[in-house]
């Protein structure tokens, strides 16, 4: 079975979370079987191969690929967090939810200027959480790589939202 066929089996779909309306992408179960984890990890790996210098995980899920992803290639790991999670100077940037509004913080100077940064995360919906990490990583003085993700919702607008970025889906469905 390859990886896209591992990640469609193992994820779970969970109508009506967080909230009424919304369809969620559970991609935890991947993560569990160590096979499908590796699997996913490798691919990310392969696909941006030499292209990057470090890697930016976004909070919560992203932290696990980007962890992974970072040890596997023996790169910096750069953490985009939620508001109020780190300390000291932040940079800050909004942006909209399917259900709501969100703040992602990074902490600039932790690479050097110029550094090539892949922003890797679970699922891309509407690409408003990636658009914000991407910012993030521009303000900070770097270099948007590439964003690697696991899952992508197609037509809910997020390839479309981030064309200027060499985005890479390991698997993209109807959303």
């Amino acid at each position: 079975m390859n990886v896209s066929e591992l990640v469609l089996e193992l994820s779970d779909t969970i109508p009506d979370f967080p909230k009424s309306g919304i369809v969620f992408r559970d991609l935890t179960p991947v993560f569990a079987d160590a096979d499908a984890f590796t699997a996913v990890i490798d691919d990310l790996a392969a696909r941006f191969s030499g292209q990057f210098d470090a890697v930016a995980g976004v909070e919560a899920r992203g932290f696990l690929l980007a962890a992974a992803l970072a040890y596997a290639e023996h790169v910096p790991l750069v953490a985009v967090r939620k508001a109020g999670k780190l300390p000291g100077h932040v940079l800050a940037e909004d942006y909209a939810l399917e259900y709501g509004t969100a703040t992602l913080e990074i902490r600039p100077g932790q690479l050097a200027e110029g550094s090539r940064v892949l922003i890797v995360d679970d699922v891309l919906a509407t690409g408003g959480s990636s658009s914000a990490a991407a910012r993030l990583v521009e303000r900070s003085g770097y270099t948007v790589a590439g964003i690697g993700l696991v899952l992508e919702l197609q037509g809910l607008g997020g390839r479309e939202r981030l064309s200027a970025y060499d985005l890479y889906s390991i698997v993209a469905e109807r959303g």
